[in-house]
């Protein structure tokens, strides 16, 4: 059974309304003289809808009149019907959720020990709503961010399950050497993270490169060349992989192949190297994960018990 309450109607500003969609006026409808015969509010059906966004739509009301009206003068009942309930941008203007992070760490290039003098500093990490927002009808984000920073702050639900289903950058926030900022709850939160590490690394990490590497050797056909600084990460995510599953632990730094990575990176490396190194790679992942001690799945009670400790934390003022 699907809840209304938390699934929200996600419109496209650029979606064009085809025939028969419930629609409800944002501007009054009026007669000649200015006579207001169809408030702003009301409810018609489009009956007509144009091929682009620049020109009208004809609506049909309840008595039976037709009226051309602009895109920006609708909205689809559905979504009019909503309003803010669901709304976790509503909780987000109204409260300084910067303020409730209880991890941030620096990942990225810096991390992995890759950068160059044009790296940016990408900061990431996880924070604790306060929980009258999980009562409250709007919810909460799952992330919230700054641009101009460039920091990202998983909400701790949304970072758990990411976390239990191998996501790499979520695993790499928990085993990077770099940490700027943590609580006491955050800590805790470290010492649980081998938890997080199961067997299901191999289809995320090893299905994922696989996956764009196909994109990659079609762009060398279609364009003859490939963003070099994503391929780098690639190769930097199988060999990371390749370890989690042997070591049962996220390497970071990547000082022992730093300078072949840093080649591919600049275009040294021909593609036909990188894509041997990546085959390799590949191999080697599955010997891993013939021969790992990882369990099947991770510890899914575990991240569960401490997510309902954190919520009964989040109670509390004070961050924990």
């Amino acid at each position: 059974m699907r809840h209304a309450v938390t699934e929200r109607v996600h419109q496209n500003p650029n979606l064009i309304f085809s025939v028969g969609t419930q629609v409800v006026t944002l501007r009054d409808v009026t007669a000649e003289g200015g006579r207001i015969i169809h408030p702003r509010g009301s409810f018609g059906v489009v009956v007509r809808a144009p091929g682009d966004l620049d020109h009208s739509y004809r609506v049909r009301f309840l008595d039976g009149l037709e009226e051309p009206l602009r895109r920006e003068q609708l909205m689809m009942l559905a979504q009019y019907k909503e309003g803010e309930i669901g709304d976790a941008q509503v909780s987000a203007n109204q409260n300084d959720l910067f303020a409730r992070v209880i991890f941030r760490c620096v990942i990225g290039s810096r991390a992995y020990g890759l950068e160059t003098d044009e790296s940016d500093t990408d900061y990431r990490g996880v924070y604790l709503p306060p929980a009258n927002l999980h009562w409250s009808l709007y919810g909460v984000p799952n992330q919230i961010d700054r641009e101009e920073t460039q920091e990202q702050y998983w909400e701790l639900q949304r970072f758990l399950v990411l976390a239990l289903k191998a996501n790499p950058n979520v695993l790499e926030c928990l085993y990077t050497p770099l940490v700027e900022r943590v609580t006491p709850l955050g800590e805790e939160l470290l010492g649980m993270r081998s938890s997080f590490l199961s067997r299901m690394v191999f289809q995320t990490y090893n299905g994922y490169v696989h996956s764009q590497f196909k994109k990659m050797q079609a762009d060398i056909r279609n364009q003859g060349t490939v963003k070099w600084k994503h391929v780098m990460h690639l190769i930097r995510l199988l060999i990371s992989g390749i370890h989690v599953l042997k070591d049962g632990y996220v390497p970071v730094r990547m000082d022992e192949h730093r300078e072949q990575l840093l080649a591919i990176r600049r275009g040294d490396l021909l593609w036909e190297e990188t894509e041997k190194w990546r085959l390799s790679l590949h191999q080697s992942f599955e010997q891993a994960f013939e021969q790992t001690c990882l369990p099947e799945r991770p510890d899914y009670e575990r991240a569960n018990a401490f997510l309902i400790k954190a919520r009964h934390a989040a109670l509390r003022y004070e961050l924990p």
